[in-house]
């Protein structure tokens, strides 16, 4: 039995080589100076500037197609329907109303721009009720008691009330029928 060679024959009577010698001779590389790119460490602010400059372009072109497409004066607004007529509210007119309040010893303790409730009892004793008669009414001012401070707390106190005129009115009837009392909001 004969063992057949590991590598084909070729017509040369040369033996065959060891593995791994079959590869070309290396060649050498010259040497030369490394590469320099000038400019690149501000090619980085120029890739940016450049780039906000395409954004504003862009946004620019939207914006113009935007008003292009926007609504006409005939068409009228997109989205909701328009109203018939717009209402306009009234600025609501405020009065000052003095009031006076049954409790003396509660009127010193407020302070002009403080917000208040005023408060009508009928004659509690015998079941009357009460009733708010203003809500988040602004104290404007708290007048100083004429006479002694005694007399001024058994016959109340009298307290200026900022208040729409509707209000006041409601305060004037309320003040010839009931007690007032108040309460800080």
């Amino acid at each position: 039995m004969s063992v057949a060679p590991p590598f084909p024959s070729s017509s040369s009577p040369r033996a065959p080589l060891p593995p791994g010698t079959d590869a070309p001779a290396t060649c050498e590389v010259p040497h030369f100076a490394p590469v320099r790119v000038r400019g690149g460490r501000h090619r980085l602010r120029r890739l940016v500037r450049h780039r906000r400059r395409a954004l504003a372009a862009g946004l620019a072109v939207t914006a113009a197609a935007l008003v292009a497409a926007g609504p006409r004066a005939a068409d009228g607004a997109r989205g909701h329907p328009a109203a018939d007529r717009v209402r306009q509210q009234r600025a609501v007119e405020r009065v000052s109303a003095p009031v006076r309040i049954a409790d003396g010893a509660t009127v010193r303790l407020l302070r002009p721009g403080d917000r208040v409730d005023v408060i009508a009892a009928q004659e509690t004793a015998t079941g009357g009720d009460a009733r708010v008669v203003a809500r988040g009414a602004r104290v404007t001012k708290v007048p100083e008691p004429l006479g002694a401070a005694d007399a001024a707390v058994e016959s109340g106190a009298l307290v200026v009330l900022s208040v729409p005129r509707a209000t006041a009115a409601r305060l004037a009837g309320a003040s010839a029928t009931a007690r007032l009392a108040v309460t800080l909001c």
